[in-house]
């Protein structure tokens, strides 16, 4: 028994190591293959860097949201990365069965600390296999997050780390019975009863048992190496390895996740001149190899565990978009061409093959017929990604919140709509609507500038216009940038109006563009028109610095970014002022709205007073909330006014739903599947709540469609209203009338500066 046990163990361990050492190359010279990223992006601070991995991974961050899950998965990678020793030391069994490692062998914490992880190995990994049986697809279908995962990988994993586990505990009771342990003790505190099982047997007995049973241990491991190392898009083992540098290189090195702005176009590792892009300049993607190298290191990293696919809003309606599909189709795509790719195959920007035959004659046909399939393409066309895959994203960014390995889906999902945008024109028609009045008249609905300011004849105070009423936006403490929505949308123009009159209520000196402001270009770049999105950026950005008083062309007068505030309505205005237009040279201190007011609430320059009865419910608006980590100041408004009993929907703030507008989904119809709006309204509606509240004029226009819908189909109660929180704090700010008919007067402090 022991020859057999060493001449496998010692086989397979020749046979592994060759593999592994192998595949380890691959993927190397593999994620090479995508191009460079600007000088310093992904390697900025590298200390920041190590805190956050060492961070993520110690404290599950992302992991343990899911309770069982995080806690079980948390003893499994633990074990993995911490019990090789007890490999090391099956080794040494092969040839003597009651050897020892040196040293630490038989050090009482160690051996503790084995007994301890090996058994949490053994209970986390049974837990993680009782969870997928109990959400198996054949149970649960859609709404199991491993629908679409390759099953046998998972159960091969698993049962691995079952098998190696138990061997581990099976090994130490051998060991405490040749070593003629005697009485419970704190080395052999979860493995005694297995220590007493085996005391009776025999010396030759238990020395063949540990021989067979550590030949178990090692080959199972070795059968695992080999496995992985034949199968190198094997995201569920490789992401053990994979997530480590995955999450060193993560965009943010602070630890936060790719979400809020969207990075600059680069082509070559530069970001794009757009003045003077080069001639050789890629725009988009349109091949795999296009992607940068942490875009092809992020398809190679995910382990298909489907917490993205389980939060994305398109899945959860029936559209064809799983964030976890459409990384494992680029991944399994990019792996069955690296062949090609590897031997200089490739096409130039006119589709010419770059490659000669002679370099082309050892690929295989596989890697060959891989090459030929586009990108983006229907399955009649045999393409990779579908383009109502591609197009059903609302860039909400509940995937890539979820993501425990920090994948960051909408920025490969940005690019490859750029290319279909900006080269092949290719995006569902209504869309086009959108962008002609974009380029045309500076806003989504195509009316004229003077239309942006018609809102303040309907409110019976002044708004300050710059360049008209206001010099320049010194006179005043906040710009109040209103937004193509807010001026133009009827229903979102109550929220601009109710929010207008609380700043003159509490005082508050602000002012708005007079008109010639343009749309802030959000749902343009989201579409891919990154173009358009510059030159709206650029001309805002413009307009703005003058609104402050600079000089572009003299830096003296340039004034600190704490001194040219704004504060806007709109999320995705925020989003885009606050977070993308520092990278065309505005820098604005941006504030949401609820902010703004909540901030004067606690100072005491809004007093809510009047109840507004009823139970309402908060919607989070996606890029208020997961993008820029804002979900307490609407809260605390409501939770100020007299009257309302807030509850929450079942999915909200980090695990909020999206109304289905983001990402110029707005601007486009769904064909296929249910409604979002429809599905986050039918979740509200399930409190039976008397108003729905939001704080986006987004949400706003999508939640009150699917309201009086249903209202229409007798599914929602008349009375229900969709508002605003502003809208709910301005009810309550003002003072019925008192039995005389006079308006109480509110005095209105003198303004002080906004923390």
């Amino acid at each position: 028994m022991q020859l057999a046990a060493i001449i496998v163990s010692l086989v397979l361990t020749v046979v592994g190591v060759a593999l592994i050492t192998r595949a380890v190359a691959q993927i190397y010279r593999f994620v090479r293959l995508g191009q460079p990223v600007p000088a310093g992006s992904r390697t900025d601070d590298p200390k920041a860097r190590t805190i956050t991995l060492v961070k993520e991974f110690l404290g599950h961050t992302r992991m343990n949201r899911w309770g069982i899950v995080g806690f079980a998965h948390w003893f499994v990678a633990i074990g993995f990365l911490t019990l090789p020793p007890t490999l090391l030391q099956a080794y040494g069994q092969l040839f003597q069965a009651d050897w020892v490692l040196p040293i630490i062998g038989t050090f009482l914490p160690f051996e503790m600390y084995i007994e301890f992880i090996g058994l949490m190995t053994v209970v986390g990994i049974v837990a993680l296999m009782v969870i997928r049986l109990l959400n198996l697809p054949s149970r649960a279908g859609r709404k199991s997050r491993f629908t679409g995962s390759k099953a046998w990988q998972a159960y091969f994993v698993e049962y691995i780390i079952l098998i190696i586990g138990l061997a581990i505990l099976t090994l130490r009771g051998l060991e405490g019975a040749i070593h003629h342990v005697d009485g419970y003790g704190a080395a052999y505190f979860v493995s005694y009863p297995l220590v007493l099982a085996f005391k009776g047997l025999s010396i030759s007995t238990l020395q063949t048992l540990i021989y067979f049973t550590a030949m178990i241990k090692i080959g199972t491991s070795l059968i695992w190496m080999i496995t992985v190392s034949l199968n190198t898009n094997m995201g569920v083992a490789w992401h053990r390895f994979l997530g480590f540098p995955n999450i060193w290189f993560k965009r943010n090195a602070d630890g936060d996740v790719a979400l809020g702005a969207l990075l600059p176009m680069t082509t070559g590792g530069k970001e794009i001149d757009w003045e003077d892009p080069a001639e050789d300049a890629v725009f988009g993607v349109s091949q795999v190899e296009q992607f940068s190298w942490k875009g092809i290191l992020d398809f190679s990293t995910c382990t298909e565990c489907g917490r993205c696919q389980s939060q994305c809003p398109a899945w959860n309606t029936g559209k064809p978009l799983s964030p976890k599909l459409l990384i494992m189709s680029l991944r399994d795509h990019a792996h069955a061409k690296a062949p090609y790719l590897l031997a200089g195959g490739g096409k130039d920007m006119e589709g010419n093959e770059k490659a000669t035959e002679e370099q082309l004659k050892d690929v295989p046909a596989s890697a060959l017929a891989e090459a030929e399939r586009p990108l983006i393409g229907t399955a009649e066309e045999n393409g990779v990604i579908d383009p109502d895959v591609l197009w059903s994203c609302t860039t909400c960014g509940a995937c890539v919140e979820q993501c425990p390995v920090d994948i960051e889906h909408i920025d490969h999902i940005v690019d490859m709509r750029r290319y279909q945008v900006m080269i092949e024109s290719a995006f569902p028609s209504e869309a086009g609507t959108m962008l002609k009045n974009l380029e045309k008249k500076g806003n989504p609905w195509g009316l004229a500038k003077k239309a942006r300011v018609e809102w303040t004849k309907e409110v019976d105070f002044e708004v300050p216009i710059v360049g008209k009423d206001v010099e320049d936006l010194t006179e005043v403490e906040y710009l109040y940038w209103v937004g193509c929505a807010g001026a133009l949308e009827d229903r979102a123009k109550k929220t601009t109006k109710a929010f207008a009159e609380l700043l003159h209520i509490a005082g508050v000196k602000f002012a708005i563009m007079g008109g010639d402001e343009k749309c802030t270009g959000d749902s343009a770049r989201r579409l891919g028109n990154e173009p358009l999105f510059q030159q709206l950026g650029q001309e805002n950005v413009a307009m703005l610095n003058m609104a402050y008083g600079e000089d572009d062309d003299d830096t003296t007068t340039k004034k600190p970014k704490s001194s040219k505030k704004i504060v806007a309505t709109c999320p995705h205005c925020f989003n885009t002022i606050a977070n993308e237009y520092p990278q065309l040279g505005g820098e604005y201190e941006v504030i949401h709205h609820t902010q703004l007011l909540q901030h004067l609430i606690d100072e005491g320059k809004l007093i809510p007073v009047t109840p507004v009865e009823g139970l309402i419910t908060y919607h989070d608006p996606c890029y208020l909330g997961r993008h820029n980590k804002i979900y307490t100041p609407p809260r605390e408004i409501i939770a100020k006014v007299p009257g309302l009993r807030n509850e929450e929907m079942h999915r909200h703030k980090e695990r909020g739903f999206c109304c289905g507008a983001g990402g110029a989904r707005m601007w486009m119809e769904e064909r296929i599947g249910k409604r979002v709006n429809n599905e986050r309204v039918d979740e509200a509606l399930a409190l039976n709540p008397d108003i729905v509240s939001t704080a986006c004029p987004f949400c706003l226009v999508m939640l009150t469609d699917s309201v009086n819908g249903k209202k229409n189909d007798g599914q929602a109660k008349e009375s229900i209203q969709v508002v605003d929180v502003s809208q709910l704090l301005l009810e309550s700010v003002k003072t019925p009338a008192d039995p005389a008919g006079e308006p109480e007067q509110v005095d209105a402090p003198e303004p002080e500066p906004a923390k």
